[in-house]
Parts: C-alpha cells; structure tokens; sequence
C-alpha cells in the first residue's frame, strides 16, 4: 500500500505548465468557460474589423478613381457608347471584350435602386445594420472562421456604401443623402435563354463584399456550429501560431 497523504486533504489541482501541449491548453480554457468557446480577444477583434476597415478603403479608393478618370472623359462626350442601351462605357479588358466594363453611375437606392423613395428610412436600415453587425462581431466566439468572414465582408461593404450617403451629399439635389457611386457593369448582349440582352445592374466594390458575404452566411447557415468550429479548430493552435491564408479567418481560431 502506498503511503496516504496524513493531512487527509486531496491535493489541489494543478495549472497547466507554460510548455503543455496546445490541445491541452484549449481544453483547459473550454473547461474553465463551462464548454463554451471564448469570446474573442483584442486580437482577433483587431484583426476582423481591420479587414471590414480594408474593404472600405479599397471600395472608396476604386470608386473615386474610376469616377476621376472617366468623369472627365464622359463629360467630354469621348467614350463610346457600346451597346443598344446607350450607356457611354469603357472598356478596361480589351476592346474585344464587351461584357466587362466600367460605366459611371450613381444610386439613391438600395440595390437595383430599390427604396429611392424612402431615403431615410434606407439610410437608417443601413446604420442600425452596421451596429448590428459590429454587435455580431464583437460577440461571435473564435473558432467560426468563415461565419466571422462572411460578418466581415457585410460590415466593409455596407460602410463603404453608408460612406457614400453620409458625406457625399450633392446640395444641387433634392435628394437628402448622397447617391452611392457605382461603376462596375456586367452586360451580356447574346444569351442563349435570352431573346434580349442582358444588362446587369451597375455595382462596385462594396456591393461585390455584402453580395460575397450574404452568400457565405448562407452557406454556412448549412453548415451549423459544430461543423464550423471543426473547421476553426484546423485554422491553428490554441495561441493562432499557424493559420490559414486569410487573416481574418485565422485570427478567428486565436485568442
């Protein structure tokens, strides 16, 4: 028999030593928060609205270079119009390739200049939808890498255009806000189900981030928590020393 400890007290559990095993270390920290997943860190919050902040900037820089290059231009009556609908377009691929191009318009709506007529009641959906997905963000626990993506490109999307409301306001106009600048145009003038051609809505940088996101959360909806924390949990270890390519996502696996 091995000798008892005289006190009668058992002994106190101990704290995982600096070099224990990652997995050990997570499933010490799952322990200590009732088998939850941690809220994320200030890292991990650094790293997701960095990257909503990047879009922003990359949907700004594009719109206001594109409109400075071919505004100019437009007015001067020098692009060419190239195609039924009238629409003066310049062709940035190539003159052959006709179904990508930049053209200048500007939206006091929603998509496909839904809600013009309620101008603010759109800019108010549009800021309470900011709040709610920085709420989202700052609540969303680590280890759900493409959800918190998805989160993401929706909040640098929809700021990029709430951007356009709040401080691009044109007093020659009626309108209360300013028109969100759009310029990327998609057009398809031989479509074998299509007596017509097709003429895509104008959109930009911001649209392409909200319409990437939506269908990344809808995905993911599918996917349900358990299997995207399993993906989260490939993403790195417990303290993020290795993920994947995407920032955003493997700062959602850290702490």
């Amino acid at each position: 028999m091995g000798d008892a400890d005289p006190t009668g007290v058992a002994p106190a559990a101990t704290e995982p030593t600096p070099g224990a095993p990652a997995a050990d270390l997570a499933a010490d920290g799952a322990t200590r928060h009732g088998g939850k997943a941690p809220r994320p860190g200030a890292r991990t919050l650094l790293a997701r609205f960095g990257g909503a902040l990047v879009l922003v900037a990359l949907d700004l820089w594009s719109k206001a270079a594109v409109f400075a290059w071919l505004g100019p231009l437009e007015r001067a009556g020098e692009l060419p119009i190239t195609c039924p609908c009238g629409h003066r377009r310049m062709h940035v691929l190539g003159e052959d390739v006709d179904w990508f191009t930049f053209m200048l318009s500007k939206n006091p709506g929603a998509a496909f200049g839904g809600f013009a007529s309620f101008p603010h009641a759109l800019v108010a959906g549009r800021v309470l939808a900011v709040l709610f997905l920085v709420w989202m963000l700052l609540r969303t626990p680590r280890g759900r890498p493409w959800f918190t993506l998805a989160l993401v490109l929706v909040l640098g999307g929809a700021m990029g255009n709430l951007y356009d409301n709040l401080f691009l306001i044109d007093p020659n106009t009626a309108h209360p806000y300013g028109e969100v600048r759009d310029f990327i145009d998609v057009y398809f003038a031989d479509l074998p189900f299509r007596d017509a051609p097709y003429h895509f809505p104008t959109f930009n940088v911001a649209d392409s981030g909200i319409t990437v996101g939506a269908v990344l959360l809808f995905l993911t909806s599918f996917a349900g928590r358990d299997d995207d924390r399993a993906d989260g949990d490939t993403d790195g270890d417990a303290d993020g020393n290795a993920g994947p390519a995407v920032d955003v996502a493997a700062a959602d696996g850290t702490r």
